[in-house]
């Protein structure tokens, strides 16, 4: 059955996509989402008998690759994440459709039968939200987003306010700070963060917690498989031995790594690899990220990477963006940085604490909200 492209626009017009992706859910008509402007390559390939959709990863670990979700998978998803949010409802878009993140809030909504509120991405003001919210009449309200669209909105009034009216607001994508996620909830924003990859038909853990019937478990090398009926069949057009079939079940192997604590809540440290190996250490830039976000004031998102050094191999280096008021964009002077790094001794080991901080308006993104790390490290090694 040949796979179809399927131009996925940003804002209202997308909905006259759904017939079609209604269809794919059957199984029986594939189509590739993308965004208009970029007319996609099918390359040939085998592909499973009820395909559904076949999605591009996010390119964040190099060229992107071609997800191949069957109806099954993506029913799963769909259903699970209703039985864990409290039941089906309606959902605004506020996120590019053709990243999975988004494409999913128009399938679930199929699975829900309900029509999506639809907001582009980049009109996504604590206004236009307030309006867009006004107009749901779903008995529950829910909506995805990505970290940096939560932050601009819980500090005005406004966007608080419409945050609040939904009863779940799924938050992925990238690292949420714990101190956003704090400051939300606080404000009664009911949070709920999410792990997964278009490799799993997007979140397939939220809050720390697997979806039903999905299983995480660490390899021999530390990083986290993910099984169950939302892994995808594969990619399409090429192997990969990230995809195994064992004990009658099949995983994927992230690239990730992580933890899985006596009580099944998983805990993710970053991916394997953007691990930092400074004179022989290794640092998890995950780590370090957060204990910034949480220790220096002002700092309101944080980006760590290795760059070369002569000396150790690699240097912790630190691309922060600061709150109005804070040190101009640039890079951050010996007294500073010295500074920086006493405030982080207490919270981090010696051999993680920057060696180099540049000060940005914002950080380099790829894909839905999540940092371009290799951007990022292009920075901070000029």
């Amino acid at each position: 059955m040949p796979i179809t492209p399927l131009p996925l626009p940003a804002g209202p017009d997308v909905l006259e996509a759904l017939p079609r992706l209604e269809r794919a859910l059957t199984g029986t008509a594939p189509v590739l989402p993308h965004a208009p402007d970029a007319a996609p390559q099918i390359p040939p390939g085998g592909a499973p008998d009820d395909l559904a959709v076949t999605v591009a990863t996010s390119g964040s670990t190099g060229t992107p690759k071609l997800s191949l979700l069957t109806a099954a998978n993506l029913i799963a998803s769909a259903e699970a994440t209703a039985e864990r949010l409290g039941g089906h409802g309606q959902w605004l878009l506020a996120l590019p459709p053709h990243h999975i993140a988004g494409l999913q809030v128009l399938l679930r909504s199929i699975t829900a039968g309900t029509t999506p509120v639809v907001l582009a991405a980049s009109e996504v003001t604590p206004f236009a939200l307030v309006e867009a919210t006004a107009g749901m009449a779903g008995e529950r309200r829910y909506t995805s987003l990505v970290p940096t669209q939560l932050a601009r909105l819980v500090e005005d009034p406004l966007g608080l306010e419409a945050l609040r009216r939904f009863d779940a607001i799924l938050v992925g994508g990238a690292a949420t700070p714990a101190a956003l996620l704090d400051r939300a909830r606080s404000q009664g924003v009911r949070v709920v963060t999410t792990y997964g990859m278009s490799e799993t038909a997007g979140g397939c853990v939220y809050n720390g917690t697997p979806l039903r019937d999905v299983i995480v478990r660490t390899g021999d090398d530390g990083a986290l498989e993910i099984g169950g009926p939302v892994v995808a069949h594969g990619y399409l057009g090429m192997e990969s031995d990230s995809f195994v079939a064992h004990g009658g079940q099949r995983w994927f192997r992230t690239g990730d790594l992580g933890v899985v604590d006596g009580e099944g809540r998983i805990t993710v440290h970053g991916r394997a690899d953007d691990l930092i190996n400074t004179g022989g250490m290794k640092v998890a830039p995950r780590l370090v990220e957060d204990a910034v976000v949480a220790h220096i004031p002002a700092v309101t998102g944080a980006v760590v990477v290795g760059v070369p050094d002569p000396e150790w191999g690699q240097i912790v280096a630190l691309a922060a963006v600061t709150s109005p008021g804070g040190p101009l964009p640039g890079p951050v002077a010996a007294d500073g940085l010295g500074e920086i790094r006493e405030m982080l001794r207490p919270h981090l080991p010696a051999h993680a604490l920057p060696r180099r901080v540049l000060v940005v308006t914002q950080v380099p993104l790829r894909g839905p909200g999540k940092p371009d790390r290799p951007a990022v490290a292009r920075l901070l090694g000029a």
